[in-house]
């Protein structure tokens, strides 16, 4: 099902990958993606590096609970190992504090939950260096 799906994105060909613990939000956020971007969910950042030998991600999708868990520094390895990917970490309101060290730490943008269709697809398209269109209406 598309929701209201702009066409030049959905052939655009950006790959996005999606990792979070939970499994709730990484289904939810590839449901939301995936009309407009190649999207893969994956469970680890040890699958993203597999992964990104064969088909590099132009944007990661990070939950803030894996850069909790592996610790800060996962930020500067994920940019070093997939040159030119995008961070868009996935996270809980209240975390405000620890988006502002990621942010630091070499993420390129956040998103706070709850996860909303175009919110989010607006977020990944200006990582993406996407524009929106301007429309101009005749009088």
């Amino acid at each position: 099902m598309q929701i209201g799906v702009d066409s030049n994105l959905a052939v655009d060909n950006k790959r996005v990958f999606v990792v979070d613990g939970d499994e709730i939000t990484r289904l939810a956020t590839v449901f939301m993606l995936h009309d407009e971007h190649e999207t893969h969910e994956l469970v680890d950042l040890a699958a993203v590096y597999s992964k990104a030998r064969e088909w590099k991600p132009d944007l990661l999708a990070l939950g803030v609970g894996v850069v909790q868990a592996s610790g800060i520094g996962v930020l500067a390895e994920i940019k070093q190992r997939i040159p030119g990917v995008k961070i868009l970490l996935l996270a809980d309101a209240g975390a405000d504090e620890f988006v502002r060290s990621c942010r630091q730490a070499g993420a390129d943008g956040a998103f706070i939950k709850p996860l909303e269709v175009g919110g989010l697809r607006e977020r990944v398209a200006a990582l993406l260096g996407r524009r929106k269109p301007i429309v101009i209406h005749a009088v």
